[in-house]
């Protein structure tokens, strides 16, 4: 199987070589990587030159937001499989896309998720906060629960059928991308027991202060699904991200 992994970035040249280098080091080498820039200033495009044979397609230009971004990126795609990366994230190790290759395979589904660490933003190897998704069950969904997006691989035909992220959530667009496949079309899905994906602290991946025009995102993200969403969900969404942060320093 032919996987697609884009990355997006707008001057992110103090990470983006990483997250370069944990793409193109994967031992799956059925890979089309697309990097869509920005139009950054700050010396990305010189790091992503340096790794131009690895790199499928660069494209850098303006964009109107890093889910149109994602978009076009998508609109690209060729692979059989699709996954997105951001610019602050890396793979957690080499094997993580044959390990998705694998579970596409064996269990015959349209989709696949795992876990993610987020990660202190100098050190990678220092656990911060650890998401673990646990086993789908559809109705999770009502109390609070998602996926972590980088982890998340998608058949290239899913996204034609049930469309690319929805730009008017400037916010939760992943969000309501996952329950728009998940829940409310009921894509299959299957757990991938580990974790996938390191994100840094700090970063425009990482999420900020659970705002009222969060909430307000969340709640139409249920809306324009045509769905009824359980009020409980936008109370226990954030309270699950402190939950993961404590359990990570009690671990430690």
């Amino acid at each position: 199987m032919r996987v697609s992994i884009i990355t997006v970035v707008y001057n992110g040249a103090e990470n983006i070589e990483d997250s370069v280098r944990s793409v193109i080091g994967q031992t799956h080498k059925d890979i089309e990587y697309l990097v869509i820039d920005g139009g950054s200033t700050d010396g990305t495009l010189d790091i992503l030159r340096r790794y131009e044979d690895g790199i499928t397609k660069i494209v850098s230009e303006p964009d109107n937001g890093i889910y149109d971004a994602m978009n076009k990126g998508l609109g690209m795609a060729s692979g059989d499989i699709v996954g997105i990366l951001n610019s602050d994230d890396l793979y957690a190790d080499n094997r993580v896309i044959e390990n998705v290759v694998e579970h596409f395979s064996e269990k015959r589904v349209d989709s696949c998720y795992g876990d993610l660490v987020y990660v202190d933003r100098r050190n990678t190897n220092i656990p911060v906060r650890h998401w673990k998704s646990g086993e789908f069950v559809r109705n999770r969904f009502r109390s609070g629960w998602m996926p972590p997006h980088p982890t998340f691989f998608v058949k290239r035909d899913v996204y034609d059928k049930y469309g690319f992220l929805n730009v008017d959530f400037p916010l939760a667009a992943d969000y309501e991308l996952m329950l728009r496949l998940l829940y409310r079309y009921e894509v299959s899905t299957t757990y991938i027991p580990r974790v996938l994906v390191k994100m840094r602290t700090g970063g425009t991946s990482t999420p900020g202060l659970y705002t009222v025009r969060a909430v307000a995102e969340n709640y139409k993200a249920w809306k324009v699904n045509n769905l009824n969403p359980n009020p409980i969900t936008f109370v226990l969404k954030p309270l699950s991200k402190l939950f993961q942060y404590v359990n990570t320093k009690a671990a430690l």
